[in-house]
């Protein structure tokens, strides 16, 4: 612990759902450039795993076990994170779920969770770390939208894209009424990425779909995405605020008719 505690910078990164996928991937990046990263998960023994993997790199690194679902749990790991830390330099609303359903025959229930967990989990985490930025006047909140929020990506989407769009508009507001206090929010909105979550909602069918739909022909990687969050965390992104940026092999870009 003592060498991994040699190896921060004294700043503090929170990553909702990191223990897997894009936010891990964030964290791994993040950890290199010298943070302490707090994995804050629903699944608390894969944040440990992946805690444990970025020490054994020689990175400073804990597990919070965190219900973005629940304003009590994220209350309490902020409060835990205040605590032990005095501080949250970064925070990367990574945590998301998505169900795939018919408009005319999607159930109110999933569309209220999807919106509780991906829309105004970030608003109440958003609101925790930037209690905590705002006494050190400097701060990074970078919330992972999608390009799903920006363009209707197929069909089934009706809580994850809708959810995802008023993130990017959560973002908007966020940044515009926190950047006097020194902290900038900005939103990564990825295109098709390989994850666990995608290798379930996403068919062969509509995979293969996407792809061609996309100029560069291929799914993005999670490293990918993580480069885009890691510049938006950093101290060269401090003129960068209130923006959305796509990581999507040029998918919006692209109009009608094959490439």
């Amino acid at each position: 612990m003592e060498e991994t505690q040699r190896k921060s910078n004294g700043r503090v990164a929170v990553i909702t759902g990191g223990a897997a996928g894009i936010g891990a991937e964030v964290g791994e990046q993040l950890a290199a450039a010298g943070y302490h990263i707090v994995i804050a998960d629903l699944d608390l023994a894969a944040a440990q795993a992946t805690a444990a993997r970025f020490q054994g790199q020689g990175h400073a690194a804990s597990a919070l076990q965190m219900n973005v679902a629940d304003a009590q749990s994220i209350a309490a790991g902020f409060s835990q994170i205040g605590q032990e830390f005095g501080r949250c330099d970064v925070l990367v609303n990574s945590a998301g779920i998505a169900k795939v359903l018919p408009f005319v025959e999607y159930p109110l229930d999933i569309f209220q969770s999807t919106m509780n967990v991906n829309v105004t989990g970030s608003m109440l985490c958003g609101q925790h770390a930037a209690r905590l930025m705002i006494p050190k006047h400097w701060g990074r909140i970078v919330n992972i939208a999608s390009v799903a929020g920006m363009r209707a990506v197929g069909s089934g989407r009706t809580a994850y894209g809708t959810s995802k769009g008023a993130v990017i508009a959560l973002t908007r507001q966020m940044a515009v009424e926190l950047c006097p206090h020194g902290i900038t929010v900005n939103a990564v909105a990825p295109g098709p990425v390989d994850t666990p979550m995608t290798r379930v909602l996403h068919t062969d069918k509509f995979r293969e779909e996407y792809t061609r739909a996309i100029p560069m022909k291929r799914y993005g990687t999670t490293a990918e995405i993580a480069s885009a969050v890691t510049y938006l965390a950093s101290d060269g992104a401090s003129y960068v605020n209130g923006i959305v940026l796509p990581v999507d092999g040029g998918f919006l870009a692209h109009g009608a008719g094959s490439i």
